[in-house]
């Protein structure tokens, strides 16, 4: 936890506030290992991607991390319904709510590079709100229609919890549609790229961020910064090449040579191009667009700064409704990068 100063009330007092610090990894071989270095370095709780087209499976992912820790929270961070069945996600979310009792959280959305990176476009809010109707009710130990049929999770003594089980759902949600599926079905917001304003409204609020910490007078562009704090970066041009399109992206410093690399790829494969590497590394479009300046945007894109930089940031985070920051490390050393970033958000 982090202790930040609350909004004044109308004495102009301020109530002390509590901000869970958390991690999040793109899904990987390594990720269970991660996790349980986080948990001995006082994390709260470790968020892993459901990105199948990059990643190994995010429940045997979890299910290994929770076999090598004791305390640390743990959930899918974000699930995609298109991906699997509802049934699928409610009996892997029951059988790690068993291996890691009190432990666990799920959050859905409607698909970033869990789709995108695939060539689809993001699923409608339609489609997530009787997903997760479908999801709740199953876990619940309901009788639902999904498809047009009705279906219950059937499993004996010993081969799921007992129903009724009982885990947060959050909702990936930035718009008006997102907000009121929230509102609706969810337990609180998972936040990513832009933070709403309606975040004020919820009582949990995750708000994932990648970035580095900086030591005092180091360079911006150099080589450890470009490996840490580089994929986080990225994700404003893949991020606006996919909401706003090719102008969007050529509007950012070395956009117009992100673009040139891109579009040596035939259009039904761009994608690929767009989302290689994505969240882990930098892919050839990322690189080039680094080189022709594009490494000055890294403070304003990530939490990357000094410590005290970043620790003035989380703080205005928190007084926007955010309360827990994920940091997503990146690079070689995770140890150095979540050592450095918990220490920065505890000052």
């Amino acid at each position: 936890m982090v202790r930040l100063p609350g909004t004044p009330d109308v004495n102009g007092d301020r109530t002390e506030v509590l901000m869970e610090v958390s991690c999040a990894f793109p899904t990987a071989l390594r990720s269970p290992d991660d996790i349980a270095l986080a948990e001995q370095l006082g994390y709260d709780r470790a968020w892993i991607y459901d990105t199948p087209q990059q990643s190994p499976d995010v429940w045997m992912t979890l299910a290994l991390a929770a076999e090598r820790t004791e305390r640390i929270g743990l959930g899918p961070g974000v699930l995609v319904p298109s991906l699997r069945h509802p049934m699928v996600n409610a009996s892997a979310t029951a059988h790690l709510a068993a291996l890691a009792p009190g432990r666990v959280a799920v959050s859905f959305g409607t698909g970033f590079s869990g789709r995108r990176a695939m060539g689809y476009r993001a699923i409608p809010w339609s489609h997530m709100r009787a997903y997760i109707r479908a999801y709740r009710g199953l876990l619940r130990g309901e009788v639902v229609e999904w498809e047009g049929v009705q279906m219950q999770m059937l499993h004996p003594d010993g081969h799921s919890p007992a129903r009724p089980v009982d885990v947060p759902i959050l909702i990936g949600a930035l718009g008006p549609k997102g907000d009121e599926v929230a509102r609706e079905l969810g337990d609180g917001l998972y936040i990513t790229l832009a933070l709403p304003d309606f975040a004020t409204a919820y009582p949990w609020v995750p708000y994932l961020a990648w970035g580095t910490v900086l030591d005092e007078d180091e360079p911006a562009d150099s080589a450890r910064v470009r490996a840490a704090g580089g994929p986080g970066w990225a994700l404003a041009y893949h991020g606006a090449y996919e909401f706003g399109g090719p102008d969007a992206v050529r509007g950012l410093v070395g956009g117009p040579e992100w673009m040139d690399v891109v579009e040596k790829a035939p259009q039904e494969l761009r994608h690929l191009s767009v989302h290689v590497g994505h969240c882990v590394e930098l892919n050839e479009a990322d690189r080039a667009a680094w080189d022709a300046g594009g490494h000055a945007m890294l403070p304003d894109v990530t939490l990357s700064g000094t410590r005290d930089e970043i620790r003035r940031r989380v703080g205005d985070l928190g007084e926007r409704g955010v309360t827990e920051i994920v940091f997503q490390p990146c690079g070689p050393d995770t140890r150095r990068e979540l050592e450095r970033f918990l220490e920065a958000a505890r000052v």
